[in-house]
């Protein structure tokens, strides 16, 4: 099939790659000149695992192209994704402008009977605003072509997007039409062999199946983190508790780590988004907003241990911050609980020493610009020099398994803040460190001899 797909974000790039991966032709659009003139370069804009080399072979094998044309690659196409991004607005409302902007263009550029999919992220009701722009500008044309709007929501996770859009756990079809439902149906048979995996729907109720998914997942961790607090405070053990409701299959283990909160760029916008939606119609949504408050309250959390250890007044203290971004396996930033770390130590006085393996340009040049009180270091270890605490924020594999003897000598006091409970307290002790987890107690340990 002939497929434009219009934005090159996260959602964008990888679906044109998964889609030319199975020898589809695919035009991907960007009105970022810079963006597009990289890409056909060879320097892809995010950091995905396997992205970079799926990208280079398509494009080697003229199933994958760049362009800034929508009017070039519409002319070519049956199919048009619109994968632009839909950023929270002041309100919490998903801003649909570049949604807009793109289906104006369709209207004006479609050469033939055109599949319009919206994937982006977009809250109910988009699908109807999507045929009624492009069908203002079909009538400007005087133009009698016919167009189908079709819903198709993603479940991408960064870190892992290129397998879950080659291995998809189930795909959602939103569409008014049989004809429209087919051919999505034809075009995602590569990828999803059992049928039952393919789930049709109207368009409302796929636009709202990727809200409630993400909200879902989110209300989970904050549940888990409730918890955690609760734990905390009387005296049990949050890791086995995990282990004690994980093990009920109606529950299972996914998405109940205790932890410094959900970042990114999807859980804290569709929250926020729902909630916003919900207030439209008249209806407040007491469960998703106290999803949201845990979370914002539980990016807090390590400073409030941080402080308690060395008091509110952080001047002169050092800390090693292991990890940026939001998540491993990827460079987003986004709602990253780093970012109100970082922004609430060095505003109590500190310095930070920041190590990630992979986050840490876009930090200078973005999210912490400006913010002189931070230093960045080229490996984990040398984050730890001189450090009065190091805090574990973002669970790399590279942060698993540290040579702890190693973090004992270079830094100033043998404390660690770890936000991800990645390491067993009882291990920890073992070197003489203190060691503080997300919803427990704190270890105070002597080193064995």
């Amino acid at each position: 099939m002939r497929i434009a797909v219009i934005g090159t974000g996260y959602v964008g790039l990888v679906t044109g790659a998964c889609f030319s991966e199975m020898g589809n032709k695919i035009w991907c659009v960007d009105v970022d000149e810079k963006k597009i003139e990289n890409l056909n370069n060879g320097i892809i804009p995010i950091f995905e695992p396997g992205l970079a080399d799926m990208v280079a072979r398509n494009q080697k094998q003229g199933h994958l192209r760049f362009t800034t044309g929508i009017e070039e690659a519409l002319a070519q196409c049956e199919i048009c994704f619109i994968a632009v991004g839909t950023p929270m607005g002041e309100d919490g409302s998903a801003d649909l402008q570049y949604v807009t902007a793109v289906a104006k263009d369709i209207g004006r550029y479609m050469a033939r009977h055109m599949y319009v999919v919206d994937k982006s992220t977009v809250p109910v009701g988009t699908a109807a605003a999507v045929r009624e722009a492009v069908q203002e500008e079909l009538d400007r044309r005087g133009s009698d072509l016919t167009f189908d709007v079709i819903s198709n929501p993603e479940f991408l996770k960064e870190g892992s997007a290129v397998s879950d859009c080659l291995k998809p756990d189930r795909i959602v079809i939103g569409a008014d039409s049989e004809d429209a439902a087919e051919l999505m149906k034809e075009l995602y048979k590569p990828y999803v062999m059992n049928t039952e995996n393919f789930i049709v729907m109207d368009v409302a109720s796929a636009e709202m199946t990727k809200y409630a998914a993400n909200c879902m997942l989110a209300t989970k961790i904050s549940f888990m983190n409730e918890i955690s607090n609760i734990c905390e405070r009387v005296g049990a053990d949050v890791n086995k508790v995990r282990m004690g409701i994980g093990s009920d299959r109606r529950i299972g283990y996914s998405f109940i780590y205790p932890g410094c909160g959900y970042g990114g760029s999807c859980f804290p916008k569709d929250v926020k988004a729902l909630i916003r939606t919900a207030g439209q119609y008249g209806y407040h949504t007491r469960l998703l907003q106290a999803v949201e408050d845990v979370n914002q309250a539980q990016k807090r959390v390590l400073v409030e241990k941080i402080t308690g250890r060395f008091g509110e007044d952080l001047s002169g203290k050092c800390f090693a911050i292991w990890g940026l971004a939001f998540k491993p396996d990827t460079d987003d930033m986004r709602e990253a609980a780093a970012l109100t770390i970082i922004s609430e130590l060095t505003a109590a006085g500190a310095a930070v020493q920041a190590y990630d393996p992979k986050a840490m340009a876009d930090a200078k040049e973005f999210y912490l610009k400006g913010n002189d009180r931070v230093t960045y270091c080229d490996t984990k270890y040398e984050a730890l020099k001189g450090a009065d605490a190091l805090v574990l924020v973002t669970e790399w594999k590279e942060f698993r398994s540290p040579d702890f003897y190693e973090i004992k000598a270079r830094l100033r006091e043998p404390v660690i803040f770890d936000g991800r409970n990645q390491y067993s307290p009882k291990r920890i002790a073992r070197y003489g460190l203190e060691y503080y987890q997300i919803g427990a107690r704190p270890v105070i340990g002597r080193e064995e001899n």
